[in-house]
């Protein structure tokens, strides 16, 4: 699998999904996905190949849309006892017709470990000494990367340049959300990522931290949406080697786009550079592959290789 699957990625490095000009109105183009209203109740959501971190677009990784948009497909499927979800068809490997929501401008992010290299990471804060981060209170001598002793919520604000932590209380106190929303999407987030911790165990994984997003329909019904348990929105490790690396003070094997992060870290300043150095391609070859392998390990099934690169059109009217 390794060598084939590695042939297919270099023979398409460079023909990736990076932009979207649809036949379709009040189009809204994020860090990943190009939104396009179909009428006034669902959206088209096409989530491209753009590779994103520290709030900003750092390069595309051929694949990288369709694991994605079928990986949340396949989470939305196996969650919606939990809360129902915005998802209504996937009409193409990087696209999905979903219902049309009023998002909240919180993002909730549940944490399982402490860890992480961005400005926002729970690790980041907690070695500069600070005990207290959205409402949580820390303990003294937590190691990077150890296991929490209960997932914490983090949530963090939705604003137009960069995402802000900010606690619970301070989330109704400001008026970002009312406290019976908060309170619903609260207890949603930590029931999906309970669910989505057990399943990743089953499949030799950690389910490290996650984010949420949810919003409302024209009803009022509160529906988690965007993506679920992605290795974009999630961070992963190999469960059966976390104990031994952590015991030897070693990163661990991970299955996201950490590695990314962390050689753009030591390489730029992406917070402030005008201009990023360009990722190499054995690096953007590793990102796909590691991408397409967690979408295996999580769903059982083989990626659609063939499916994808048959093409055809995103939107047919």
């Amino acid at each position: 699998m390794s060598d084939s699957y590695r042939k297919i990625i270099r023979e398409n490095i460079d023909k990736t999904l990076n932009e979207t000009n649809l036949p379709l109105s009040n189009r809204q183009v994020g860090k990943v996905r190009d939104i396009y209203q179909i009428d006034e109740e669902q959206l088209l959501i096409v989530t491209t190949d753009r590779q994103s971190a520290f709030d900003r677009i750092l390069t595309s990784i051929p694949f990288k849309g369709s694991v994605l948009n079928l990986i949340s497909a396949w989470w939305f499927d196996k969650t919606k006892e939990i809360v129902q979800n915005h998802l209504l068809e996937i009409v193409h490997p990087n696209a999905s017709k979903v219902v049309k929501c009023d998002v909240f401008p919180i993002e909730v992010v549940v944490r399982g470990y402490i860890t992480g290299s961005t400005s926002t990471s729970l690790w980041t804060h907690y070695k500069k000494g600070e005990r207290l981060y959205c409402g949580n209170i820390l303990k003294d001598g937590l190691q990077k990367n150890e296991i929490l002793d209960q997932p914490l919520l983090t949530p963090t604000t939705k604003e137009k340049d960069y995402d802000r932590p900010i606690s619970p209380a301070e989330i109704v106190e400001q008026n970002w959300m009312s406290a019976e929303d908060w309170s619903y999407v609260a207890d949603k987030a930590l029931r999906l990522f309970s669910y989505g911790q057990l399943v990743a165990q089953k499949h030799n994984l950690i389910l490290v931290d996650t984010k949420y997003e949810f919003g409302k329909d024209k009803e009022g019904n509160i529906r988690l949406i965007d993506e679920l348990h992605t290795p974009d929105s999630s961070r992963y490790w190999l469960l059966d080697t976390y104990q031994k690396r952590f015991a030897n003070n070693e990163e661990p094997e991970s299955i996201d786009k950490e590695f990314l992060r962390l050689w753009f870290t030591k390489n730029c300043d992406p917070y402030n550079d005008t201009i990023l150095p360009k990722a190499p391609n054995e690096l953007v070859e590793e990102l796909s592959f590691r991408y397409i392998k967690l979408f295996e390990m999580i769903t059982g099934t083989n990626f659609p290789f063939e499916r994808i690169l048959k093409g055809g059109s995103i939107w047919n009217s």
